[in-house]
């Protein structure tokens, strides 16, 4: 199956579509696609969701995916690269948590915008973006610039907020907090320690992991592990980093003990891990 590429950080299609021109496809980037106005249905990975507007939906390398148009469909897309997620775009502490829209999408059907004020502010910045980039006006690619970060942003802070762990827009606020915590400190181990939590929230080390594994079904240890290698995933898939790098970026204090974590989670070595990858991409293109 060939993959379609994109050759700047970036790309914005808007387009009314009565009938989809590609059957089950994937890309080489990530996208996404909101429903401006029409009906259909989104298929990605052999499952199916019918659309409608105000939906959003985010495409990874990963997905196959294509649509069935019912009714003149309006479509907004924004294509964009890993490179431009590490790119001087965003501060670090952004990046960090834009993460997520690599090694967290969950590669099912459905709108990714569970956050029902999030859904209310997508469609201005939507429209703003589409005026912009049909008007050509001054400082129009600056401006677009701005406004695609916003958008990435919201549609990170979804992924991050609901699709990790057992939560939902009912979660306790404080579980929230405490799965803030964990993902901006993912990167200091030192700082995930039961003790230093609990003295970060107030809460004693025998209530803070009671109240998460309450709202959350999963304790803090498990939480953490999970996260943590799926970033690592995410790292060994879309980078270059040598192993050494990788372990060393998420506080592994040497390489054995990196590869430890990381067999014990996955079953297989970093190492060996990659170069599956490899022979499956080799695979596919052949």
């Amino acid at each position: 199956m060939n993959k379609e590429n994109i050759y700047q950080p970036f790309e914005i299609v808007y387009k009314t579509m009565d009938e989809c021109p590609k059957e089950g496809h994937k890309h080489l980037f990530f996208e996404l696609v909101y429903i401006i106005s029409g009906t259909g249905i989104q298929c990605i990975n052999q499952n199916k969701f019918e659309y409608h507007a105000g939906h959003m939906f985010l495409i990874t390398p990963e997905d196959c995916h294509s649509f069935e148009i019912e009714t003149t469909t309006e479509f907004f897309f924004l294509k964009f690269t890993d490179i431009y997620i590490k790119s001087k775009a965003f501060q670090s502490e952004d990046i960090e948590r834009l993460e997520y829209i690599l090694s967290n999408a969950n590669h099912q059907p459905g709108c990714i915008l569970k956050n029902l004020s999030d859904k209310s502010l997508v469609k201005p910045i939507t429209e703003a973006i589409i005026r912009e980039y049909v008007n050509r006006d001054l400082y129009n690619r600056e401006l677009i610039q701005q406004l695609v970060n916003t958008l990435i942003v919201v549609v990170a802070r979804n992924i991050a907020k609901y699709m990790p762990a057992d939560i939902s827009e009912k979660t306790d606020e404080k579980a929230l907090d405490i799965l803030n915590y964990i993902q901006k400190n993912i990167y200091s181990p030192e700082n995930l320690r039961t003790d230093v939590m609990s003295n970060y929230f107030g809460i004693s080390e025998t209530y803070l992991g009671k109240y998460f594994k309450k709202h959350t079904n999963e304790t803090i240890q498990q939480y953490t592990a999970n996260h943590r290698i799926t970033l690592i995933e995410a790292r060994l898939k879309f980078s270059d980093k040598r192993i050494n790098e990788i372990a060393a970026e998420f506080g592994f204090t040497d390489d054995s003990h990196f590869n430890k974590f990381f067999r014990k989670q996955k079953g297989i070595s970093p190492s060996g891990f990659r170069k599956a990858l490899i022979k499956k991409a080799v695979a596919i293109e052949a």
